[in-house]
């Protein structure tokens, strides 16, 4: 099993709760905004904690209430892409792909999936926003993460970017062997993307 969750966290007057087993594969959260999916990405990934429950990711746990076990977000080794996509202005695309990876060797591939390979001397600000959200996938890919998070990776994008990065997550999906949990709500991206939808 990839994903076991079972959490709960009060923010304000609104408690959000997710108890879910999931297999290999992409994963989506569904639903409409503000119902708290991204707050369930920030648990797992260990940016928010959660009052109680346990996640548990292919086999290791990363939170326990009961047990007070609770890894530190580098201990668990999540690849996170947010919904904007972060990139350091004052690198180039090689040098945001290889930040906090630990050696070069898996740009080439990491950049031939993602077609981004004739991007690696560009500044971020002459990127589109479809090339910068592929850029982002290939930074949390290369920092050999033991899971993805996808945050909305496909807000604010005009048509021809969706599709764009809609098949750069399939092959991600397809070919790194990661499981992924995926925020959305927009139908058409759950459909073509999930191997199973979660509806929050």
């Amino acid at each position: 099993m990839s994903f076991e969750i079972d959490v709960a966290r009060r923010l304000g007057e609104v408690e959000v709760a997710l108890s879910l087993v999931a297999g290999p594969g992409l994963t989506v959260l569904f639903g409409p905004s503000g119902v708290g999916k991204t707050s369930v990405l920030n648990m797992v990934a260990g940016l928010l904690r959660p009052d109680r429950g346990r996640i548990v990711v292919n086999g290791r746990v990363l939170f326990d209430a009961a047990t007070r076990i609770d890894l530190s977000p580098e201990a668990r080794r999540a690849g996170y892409v947010f919904q904007e996509p972060r990139l350091f202005p004052h690198r180039r695309v090689r040098g945001n792909l290889l930040y906090g990876a630990s050696d070069e060797y898996g740009l080439a591939p990491v950049a031939a999936m993602l077609g981004i390979g004739h991007l690696l001397d560009r500044w971020p600000r002459t990127l589109s926003g479809g090339e910068a959200r592929r850029v982002a996938i290939g930074r949390a890919l290369l920092r050999d993460p033991a899971f993805l998070l996808l945050d909305e990776p496909l807000s604010s994008l005009d048509r021809a970017r969706r599709d764009e990065i809609m098949a750069a997550i399939e092959r991600v999906r397809d070919a790194a062997g990661l499981p992924i949990l995926m925020v959305t709500h927009d139908p058409e991206e759950a459909e073509r993307l999930a191997t199973r939808i979660i509806r929050v």
